[in-house]
């Protein structure tokens, strides 16, 4: 089949989701076409045009740019015909442009990797989609009432998730990566006011543009502030550090739904790469993780955090336990169990 696999936008975690289906399909004999939705907003977002000597102005607001950069997804869509159109997130993507291209003959699976905390957004879009696949069950139900929908876990990439020799400059007793939203930084510098981390090496990897100047968190960010981090760098840091911490965020569009049940993608990479780490629970890993220890409180976790570091040993077996327990949670598996969903005729 022909597969038309639209990049998110945002380069963060999601854009390595974006990666791991369309090599997965690739793997199973799909034709995957991608649309490199990050490249063209970040190229509207950047036009400049003169309105003066020696002065410019930005050619596109950002409403405009997005709309431009979706304008070539049409177009794609009217020149590739695809089967199936595979959209991920689906952050900028109007629900219109999923009626046009079922009316054309192409199915059209939306990939939501945000539930439940962008709830409102990703029901709205799913109603437009022939298949939903969902990264958490928690409102599997709601997402059934309009539309075929299924739970698929979040999944690792095997060449790049796995065990492996630490590198040098990754190597730290701490380390966590992801984006730094307001909840996780306070609870960080929670763990650092209580004097958790002093005479540690920790290294924070991922979004961390909101810290504040006078933070004591900066200089704990292993890489540029302004800059991110390539997945391929971040499976370096879970082969490379002692203990690893999972951290979920409390930012939602109600309360209601910032508790999750599954695992996010974070969590069963580093299970993958044979880390060590702290869970904050979640139903899914007190399942499928049970072996390793979860936490209620970052002075819960300092506790964690110093026995572990005492017993290297015997978190090297608890790893290993880990990285079985997900060892089939692969791109591939999944990628192979949607393609049986699809042809399905119920």
């Amino acid at each position: 089949m022909k597969w038309l696999v639209v990049h998110p936008g945002p380069n963060f975690s999601v854009a390595d989701v974006y990666a791991g289906w369309c090599d997965a399909l690739r793997d199973l004999g799909q034709k995957v076409s991608r649309y490199a939705l990050d490249e063209r907003l970040t190229l509207y977002g950047s036009v400049l045009v003169e309105c003066g000597p020696g002065q410019f102005r930005h050619a596109f607001d950002g409403p405009a740019a997005t709309e431009r950069a979706i304008d070539g997804l049409y177009s794609h869509l009217y020149r590739w015909r695809p089967d199936v159109l595979l959209v991920v997130s689906g952050f900028f993507v109007p629900a219109d442009l999923l009626d046009l291209a079922r009316s054309y003959g192409t199915r059209v699976v939306t990939l939501h990797t945000e539930e439940p905390y962008e709830h409102a957004r990703e029901l709205a879009l799913a109603a437009h989609a022939d298949l939903a696949l969902v990264n958490d069950p928690t409102n599997l139900d709601a997402f059934r009432a309009v539309t075929r929908a299924e739970y698929v876990p979040h999944a690792y990439r095997p060449e790049i998730h796995h065990p492996g020799p630490p590198a040098a400059d990754c190597a730290a007793d701490l380390a966590f990566v992801g984006t730094g939203y307001p909840s996780r930084i306070a609870w960080f510098e929670a763990l650092h006011g209580a004097g958790a981390l002093d005479g540690l090496d920790v290294l924070l990897g991922g979004n961390w543009q909101a810290l504040a100047e006078p933070s004591p968190l900066r200089k704990y960010v292993g890489h540029d502030l302004e800059a991110c981090l390539e997945n391929t760098d971040a499976a370096d840091i879970y082969r490379s550090a002692r203990v690893g911490v999972n951290l979920y965020r409390r930012e939602a569009e109600t309360e209601a739904l910032a508790a999750g049940w599954a695992m996010g993608p974070r969590e069963v990479e580093m299970a993958a790469c044979g880390m060590y780490y702290l869970r904050d629970p979640r139903g899914e890993g007190d399942e499928l993780l049970s072996m390793l220890p979860r936490f209620a409180s970052p002075g819960e976790a300092a506790e964690q955090l110093r026995w572990a570091l005492a017993h290297p040993d015997s978190c090297a077996a608890t790893a290993r336990a880990a990285r079985e327990a997900v060892a089939d949670r692969t791109f591939r598996n999944h990628a192979a169990l949607l393609l049986r969903w699809l042809d399905r005729k119920d």
